[in-house]
This record gives structure tokens, C-alpha cells and sequence, in this order.
């Protein structure tokens, strides 16, 4: 048995290569523990029968109609979409759904770490994060900024360094430098205030 003869590997592409995009996109929109992709098979084959389960109605469409002998181009282009296109779609607006408050208060949140949560939002915040030690260190996040991601350890990147006066409130930037970077092993806790534009 060759697992390249033709129709073996139209097999794959129709039954793993939908499902593997759902699953690497659903990845990317929550991050969490990644699987082995071997073990990820069975998962792909599913998400691919999902995917064909709400494009059967236009599937069927195409088919009864003579787009394939009448607009070849067309015809591949339709599959295209289906293939590598649907999926991506899928998972969005399964990212939409699962975020309304109605799912929220039904299921739990797909995003695991509260870390996550708020970093994904994108948001400005001036931070001060306490160390272990005692010692509380502030900064700027905002676009140059970046925190890390699950499965990574929590790692935050603080485009400016500030001073703190000895009421903890932000004095001034400090000069001659690029921003912070605070490993996770170092942290205590995180405070964060919302950045207010005039």
C-alpha cells in the first residue's frame, strides 16, 4: 500500500488538511498546551467532517450544477475555499461565539491563563510589577511592548522603564534605555492602569 497513489492522498487533503488548519488556527486564537500533531489525527479528521458538515448545502449546489465542466476555474476555486479557507472562517466566528457573554456564562472561557486574557486584548497599561524580593518595578506596555503566550512561561517586555516615587506613583521615564524585560521566575504580582489619552 502507497500512501502516495493518487487517491490516497486526495483522501488526506480532503479529510486532514481542513481539520489541521481548524485546529492550528484555533492555536493561534487560544493559545494553550500544544499537542503532539501525530496525536492530533483523529481531532483533524473530525474538525474536517465539521467543516464539510456546514459547506454540505453549497457543496451539493456546486455538484448538481455543470460549474465544473462549464467553469473549471471556478469549480477549483470553490474547493480552494472550502479546503484551506472554511476552516480559518470557522474557528473566527467560533472565537466570536465562545467570547459573548451569553457561552462566557455557560461554559468556560477558552483562553486558560488570566495572563493571556488580558494581554491578548492589546491594551496600553502603565504596569508595576512586584518581584519576589520586594522590589516594584514600572513601566509603559503599549505597541512596542509584548507579554508572552501559553504554552510559554509568563514574560513580559515594557517598552519604558519608569521611576517610581516613594508613593509608588510614576515620576518620569527613565533616560538611556529600552525598556524592561521581567522574567516570570522573578514576579510576585502585576498591577495594571489603563493608559488615559487627553
Amino acid at each position: 500500500m502507497n500512501i502516495w497513489e493518487l487517491d490516497k492522498l486526495y483522501l488526506f487533503i480532503l479529510f486532514v488538511v481542513p481539520g489541521f488548519i481548524a485546529l492550528k488556527t484555533y492555536e493561534l486564537c487560544f493559545p494553550n498546551i500544544q499537542k503532539d500533531s501525530s496525536k492530533q489525527l483523529i481531532d483533524a479528521v473530525t474538525y474536517s467532517c465539521v467543516n464539510y458538515a456546514f459547506m454540505f448545502i453549497f457543496i451539493r449546489w456546486v455538484e448538481m450544477s455543470e460549474m465544473q465542466t462549464q467553469s473549471p476555474n471556478l469549480y477549483v476555486l470553490f474547493y480552494f475555499f472550502v479546503i484551506f479557507i472554511s476552516p480559518i472562517l470557522l474557528v473566527l466566528s467560533w472565537r466570536k461565539v465562545r467570547s459573548t457573554n451569553l457561552v462566557q456564562s455557560k461554559a468556560p472561557h477558552p483562553t486558560g491563563k488570566p495572563w493571556d486574557y488580558v494581554f491578548s486584548q492589546r491594551e496600553p497599561y502603565w504596569v508595576k510589577v512586584t518581584l519576589k524580593d520586594g522590589q516594584i518595578l514600572g513601566g509603559l506596555y503599549s505597541s512596542k511592548s509584548f507579554a508572552s503566550s501559553n504554552p510559554e512561561p509568563e514574560q513580559i517586555y515594557l517598552e519604558q522603564t519608569w521611576v517610581l516615587d516613594k508613593d509608588g506613583a510614576f515620576e518620569r521615564a527613565k533616560n538611556d534605555t529600552a525598556g524592561i524585560l521581567i522574567l516570570s521566575a522573578e514576579i510576585s504580582h502585576v498591577e495594571l492602569r489603563k493608559v488615559k489619552y487627553d
